[in-house]
């Protein structure tokens, strides 16, 4: 309900037991009154004070105009949207609310600034209703985030559009290429090799990508369990041995650490091969990768260091976002689908942590996976029997 509903609703109320107190009040004390010839009002603030803090702490921008333009009545959330500008209407809630006042309907406006300054807000949208007797009121709410997200919507489809589209040109190509290639064993086993390299990049992605929106959507985690993070990075290398080995990739491992975390154990043994993924993916081979855990200020932090490219300064913020890449050309080579980090990101997320980085170019990256530490239950103290004396 829009804060002008809120107000109405209020008001009505108010009204209605205020009448109604009012004449069990006036039955009880006329006599007396007529005695004295004094009614009394009742203490307390009227229903045009109530009027006024409601409107006053809504989180909508309310105006009240008149059919000459001037404000009456405005909020301070009013001016942070821009409704009202040096005690005057918005010239497009003015225009608005003529119309409004002509038809005798609601108008709807935009109210965005044409010129973002400070902290002002993205998107303003308004509605302006005729309130009769020339009086319009102008309801505007900032629409920022539903704003956002709708970009976000349509850059994400069209990522995955995109991302989709080349394993599967690329694999009819192939496909054609075996047709014509169909006397030569050679190439057939060639071609085929590579379909099979596509298909399994297109399973990656897709999966990952189911991943992604369960972990992003409103789907509910699995109920969490007490996980061993040792047993976590044991997983997690053991998925990422066959990459390290083929890029002649060393991972060292320090010491069991017996640390516990409240959470889903498949979800941070793939965000922590992600991490390693990621790793291997950016360095030279020949280059270590360490993965150290510890514990600190109440957080499990499981760390992936590399000796690889680094990142810069500038992109470090961006390495989470959905398809986004540093090296396009080298990430395409090494088939990674430009989701990995952004599934650690909300794995982390979802387990009440984060993760962190730092990175220098030309002296590597550190991942860190922070995620609250298992907090065990207290054990209950049993009281000691102690034998008495005969």
């Amino acid at each position: 309900m829009s804060a002008l509903g809120v107000l109405a609703v209020a008001t009505s109320t108010l009204l209605l037991g205020g009448l109604l107190g009012a004449v069990l009040a006036g039955r009880r004390a006329r006599p007396a009154a007529a005695r004295r010839g004094v009614v009394r009002r009742p203490a307390g603030p009227t229903v045009s004070d109530l009027g006024q803090r409601v409107i006053h702490s809504s989180h909508n921008g309310i105006a009240v105009l008149d059919q000459r333009g001037a404000v009456l009545l405005h909020n301070p959330r009013a001016a942070e949207l821009g409704v009202v500008r040096n005690l005057g209407p918005d010239p497009r809630a003015w225009a608005a609310a003529e119309r409004a006042l002509q038809l005798g309907a609601p108008a709807s406006v935009d109210l965005s600034p044409v010129q973002r300054r400070g902290r002002q807000p993205e998107a303003v949208l308004a509605e302006v209703r005729p309130l009769g007797g020339g009086f319009a009121v102008v309801d505007a709410s900032d629409e920022s985030d539903a704003v956002r997200l709708e970009k976000t919507r349509r850059d994400f489809v069209a990522n995955v559009s995109h991302e989709l589209k080349t394993p599967v040109g690329a694999i009819a190509l192939l496909a054609e290429a075996v047709l014509n290639a169909a006397d030569d064993t050679d190439e057939v086993r060639r071609f085929s090799t590579k379909i099979i390299d596509e298909a399994t990049r297109l399973g990656s992605l897709v999966t990952e990508l189911i991943a992604l929106s369960r972990l992003q959507g409103a789907e509910p985690l699995p109920e969490l369990a007490t996980v061993d993070v040792d047993g976590v990075v044991r997983e997690a290398l053991s998925r990422s041995r066959l990459a390290a080995e083929s890029a002649g990739i060393g991972i060292a491992v320090d010491e069991p650490s017996g640390l516990l975390v409240d959470g889903d154990r498949t979800l941070l043994v793939t965000a922590l091969s992600n991490l390693l993924d990621n790793a291997i993916a950016y360095s030279s081979p020949g280059s270590p990768v360490s993965v150290s855990r510890r514990l600190a200020g109440g957080m499990v932090e499981i760390a992936v260091t590399d000796r690889g490219i680094g990142i810069a300064p500038e992109h470090q913020q961006r390495v989470f976002e959905r398809f986004f890449r540093v090296d396009p050309a080298r990430s395409r080579a090494t088939g990674g689908t430009g989701l990995g980090l952004a599934i650690v990101k909300h794995v982390a997320a979802n387990h009440g942590g984060d993760v962190r980085l730092w990175s220098r170019i030309g002296t590597g990256s550190t991942f860190t996976m922070r995620i609250p530490a298992h907090i065990a239950a207290p054990t209950p103290e049993i009281p000691v029997e102690t034998g008495g004396t005969q």
